[in-house]
């Protein structure tokens, strides 16, 4: 019986927000993934990976050439195992931590088990999750604010003419930075320095008002502003635009016609 639910996965380009009743840990081996924790977030590489606790809100979109460790751990089946203590106490709070080399190996060397043999999941999580624990000090796990960029080549309206012509397709860092003509990962700095946020959640910020003013000034279905701004589903345009706005977009547009 296993504890843990360890999958070995691609993640795509494809814009996800969700949460969820159980912990989970995030470990990348090779790519890139854009991951935000309650409107604070990072990149995801084989240096830094990430520990959300469970029921906090978290958006992503990966490279599609990311090769990635998801660990879920069911609360219900934390008491159980024989890290208990130590998985407690790394999901206090989320967390993006870096990655030491033995860590990363670790991880590479215990890819293909994960993928071929189900049976040693469980033993697999804990020999990971240990070694967070035990070669992660509280310094290394803490959020370490953005240290000051040069940000004078971001060019906002520029980014905000491309975001905006491409809302209904993925955009992902990398289209961006070459907007700036910047490698993915300065530009990703550089834009949290200038904004306040990651481009992921600017990029959302842009899809949401955009929707809004289709909402207010249209009458186009639901399903169908979904998808010109970007969304895979209406169920998750309509979950986005209660966060944002306090009330789903169809209510929106009926108490404009009240």
């Amino acid at each position: 019986m296993s504890f843990f639910n360890l999958r070995a996965c691609n993640l795509m380009q494809q814009y996800i927000a969700h949460e969820h009743p159980y912990h989970q840990l995030i470990l990348a081996t090779s790519g890139v993934t854009e991951l935000q924790i309650e409107g604070r977030g990072e990149r995801i590489t084989r240096e830094r990976g990430c520990l959300i606790p469970s029921t906090y809100h978290h958006e992503y979109i990966g490279d599609g050439a990311n090769r990635t460790l998801v660990l879920d751990i069911p609360l219900v089946n934390l008491a159980m195992t024989s890290c208990a203590d130590e998985v407690g106490r790394l999901f206090e709070r989320p967390r993006f931590f870096e990655v030491p080399t033995s860590l990363y190996q670790l991880a590479s060397g215990l890819l293909p088990q994960v993928e071929q043999h189900s049976a040693l999941h469980t033993e697999i999580a804990t020999l990971i999750l240990r070694a967070i624990y035990l070669n992660l000090h509280d310094e290394a796990l803490t959020l370490a604010p953005p240290q000051p960029r040069e940000h004078a080549r971001l060019d906002l309206e520029r980014l905000d003419g491309y975001i905006d012509a491409h809302l209904a397709t993925v955009i992902v860092v990398e289209d961006l930075a070459a907007q700036c003509a910047l490698s993915p990962g300065h530009f990703h700095a550089c834009f949290r320095e200038l904004t306040g946020m990651t481009p992921l959640a600017y990029v959302q910020q842009r899809r949401l008002a955009r929707a809004r003013e289709l909402v207010e000034s249209s009458a186009q279905p639901m399903g169908h502003i979904a998808s010109l701004v970007g969304f895979r589903d209406q169920g998750s345009f309509s979950r986005a635009y209660r966060r944002a706005f306090g009330v789903t977009p169809s209510l929106h547009r009926r108490g404009l016609h009240l």
